[in-house]
């Protein structure tokens, strides 16, 4: 598991949907947290959306712990607006994901919104 000085950034917000299966597959809940800003806010389908990495962090865990892995799809170019960005991927089982990538002051992107389906 990488160290935080090791951490590939998403240069791009189309890096990040990328990042986070790798690290969520490898088990690496702080790179997975990492590629969120502080306050984002994360709609699982789960009650409530969380909001904050401390929330975040728990929810990655659950996850982890249930043996959940996240899956690889058809992700749409990001549609990019000065320094935000919407993307998006088709999930195998049709469902599609949605997330609001903010570039950072460094160029690097960090979702701000996440939401695992959007087609309910």
């Amino acid at each position: 598991m990488a160290n935080a000085e090791n951490r590939e950034p998403a240069r791009d917000p189309q890096d990040l949907e990328r990042l986070l299966i790798d690290r969520q597959w490898a088990g690496d809940i702080e790179g997975m947290l990492a590629l969120f800003e502080p306050d984002a806010v994360v709609d699982s389908g789960d009650d409530e959306p969380v909001r904050g990495r401390h929330a975040i962090r728990a929810l990655f865990e659950q996850g982890i712990a249930a043996g959940r892995k996240f899956q690889r799809g058809e992700q749409r170019p990001a549609l990019v607006n000065g320094d935000l960005a919407l993307t998006s991927t088709r999930l195998p089982d049709g469902s599609i994901t949605s997330e609001v990538a903010r570039r950072q002051s460094d160029g690097t992107w960090l979702w701000a919104i996440d939401r695992y389906s959007v087609a309910f």
